[in-house]
């Protein structure tokens, strides 16, 4: 009768060689089992568990307010993606600062990760920023906010996870701009 201990230390092995994981990524795990007849010896065999760390507090802050917005518009950092999916003549009226645009009209199309039509260079060629990585954080926002929030449903159905919608989008900063003192110009 042949051994199975020989397989195990191969498996331990194996996954000593194993890279140091990334948040996501599928991590090596032990599990202790006992293998029934004669010899019953206890054997610990190498099981896949999927490790996912995802500092999900920014998103579970739910819609995103203009006051919330403001200061990202003010001084981009480049941690927030702002994405208006508004098509171009509405675009002309004016966008939110530091904003980018994606028409919803070509969203789907934009945000599917397994087309082969639109790879990552072609998107950044095309609307001339960098496709958000599926954990990067992101608003949507639109003139209300109901595409907007249909550009999010695509986004997360697609894996993109770290999505917000602006509540009241593109009307409702028009009404708080307005009522922001002007600064002046030197």
């Amino acid at each position: 009768m042949r051994s199975i201990q020989p397989i195990a230390s191969m498996a331990l092995r194996q996954a000593a060689k194993l890279p140091v994981p990334m948040v996501g990524m599928m991590t090596p795990s032990l599990a202790s089992a006992r293998i029934s007849g004669p010899s019953a010896m206890p054997v610990r065999a190498l099981s896949m568990t999927a490790s996912l760390r995802r500092d999900d507090s920014w998103v579970k802050r739910g819609t995103v307010l203009y006051d919330e917005l403001k200061p990202y518009t003010e001084a981009p950092s480049g941690k927030i993606t702002i994405i208006d999916v508004r098509e171009p003549n509405e675009v002309a009226q004016g966008m939110i600062p530091a904003a980018v645009n994606v028409p919803l009209s070509e969203f789907s199309d934009a945000f599917d990760p397994n087309s082969q039509a639109s790879p990552a260079s072609d998107f950044e060629r095309r609307y001339s920023f960098r496709r958000p990585a599926f954990d990067d954080s992101i608003v949507f926002y639109c003139r209300s906010g109901r595409r907007s929030q249909q550009a999010l449903e695509t986004a997360q159905q697609r894996g993109w996870w770290n999505v917000r919608n602006y509540q009241g989008s593109w009307i409702d900063w028009v009404e708080h701009e307005k009522d922001q003192p002007k600064k002046e110009e030197d």
